[in-house]
């Protein structure tokens, strides 16, 4: 694969050196919702950033009945945000979606528990009621069991897995004992319902030795060699950690530029710009470009840890360095 994207990136800076480019279309495909946590995006939208690339970007936000995957391997997306244990997985089933950028260095799930339901340290797991959520987001924590030898089939001695909707209400409610969070979304939706920092013991994915890589772009394979499609990732890339680097430096404007964006009208000013806050840390030393000392470090996680790995075998041709080279240079 290096070999044709070189050639195919020598074509496509041929094409733009006797060119103008037109107002060439992308569709990015969220991971989830319009909130921060996609901030950069939209900031290079806001901000002309895409258009001084010639790209006229449609940012397609996800929800609990949008699979990014699918929506790329049906030709819905040209691009999508994705966490590398689902990205990973979905390539060991036969969909070969390949990482091109990384935007998000560090790791923002945790799992956050009640104080008064007795655990304070991992092995305190055994035996309670975890919410977990799927559609790919349960694999850093089937890892992190696995590691443990702690079984999630709800006998004695294991987890029982609850599978969590997209609020925090099992916590709340006394359906589960902890609940997944992200850093800069969930955990802060527990603390408004009203339960204060020293009512929770919460364990940072990262801290527990299951730091999986979580918001990267992933393209399909087949179109890395379409010159044309290569040049427009190019550009996209270019454009959108301009936004994110910007957003970084300019968090309460990332998150306003946000809401504006957003149609639903659900996110409140103080959610967004304290999410946006909590997101900056989490780009923060990655210029997009994967870094594979950090992609070896996740496949070994969803490689470890028992019988029952993530994926079986070590990926091939799984990331590319050929469109941040390129981006960035």
């Amino acid at each position: 694969m290096k070999h044709l994207l070189t050639t195919v990136l020598a074509l496509s800076f041929g094409m733009a050196a006797g060119t103008i480019h037109a107002a060439d279309k992308v569709a990015l495909q969220l991971k989830w919702v319009t909130q921060s946590q996609f901030a950069g995006y939209y900031v290079a939208k806001d901000k002309g950033f895409y258009d001084a690339e010639g790209l006229e970007v449609d940012i397609k936000p996800g929800g609990p009945d949008v699979a990014p995957a699918q929506v790329l391997a049906g030709g819905g997306a040209d691009v999508m945000i994705d966490w590398m244990p689902s990205a990973l997985a979905s390539r060991e089933k036969g969909l070969p979606i390949v990482n091109i950028a990384q935007t998000f260095k560090s790791s923002g799930l945790m799992l956050s528990c009640r104080k008064d339901s007795g655990i304070t340290t991992p092995s305190d797991l055994r035996g309670k009621t975890i919410g977990v959520w799927f559609f790919g987001n349960e694999y850093p924590f089937l890892s992190w069991m696995s590691q443990l030898s702690i079984s999630t089939d709800g006998s004695e001695n294991a987890v029982t897995v609850l599978k969590q909707g997209w609020g925090i209400e099992p916590i709340l409610q006394g359906q589960a004992d902890c609940v997944s969070t992200m850093t800069y979304n969930e955990y802060w939706q527990i603390i408004d319902a009203g339960l204060t920092p020293d009512d929770l013991v919460v364990f940072k994915y990262e801290e527990q030795g299951v730091a999986t890589l979580e918001d990267g772009l992933y393209v399909h394979e087949d179109n890395l060699g379409d010159a044309a499609f290569v040049d427009r990732m190019v550009r996209f890339v270019r454009a959108s950690m301009k936004g994110w680097k910007y957003a970084e430096n300019n968090p309460d404007e990332a998150a306003e530029i946000v809401l504006d964006n957003d149609a639903s009208g659900a996110q409140s000013e103080e959610h967004m710009k304290r999410m946006m806050g909590e997101i900056a840390k989490l780009t923060a030393g990655s210029n997009g470009a994967l870094d594979p000392a950090d992609y070896e470090r996740t496949v070994a996680t969803l490689m470890g840890g028992g019988s029952d790995p993530v994926i079986t075998k070590k990926p091939e041709g799984a990331w590319t360095h050929a469109i941040t080279d390129a981006a960035l240079n």
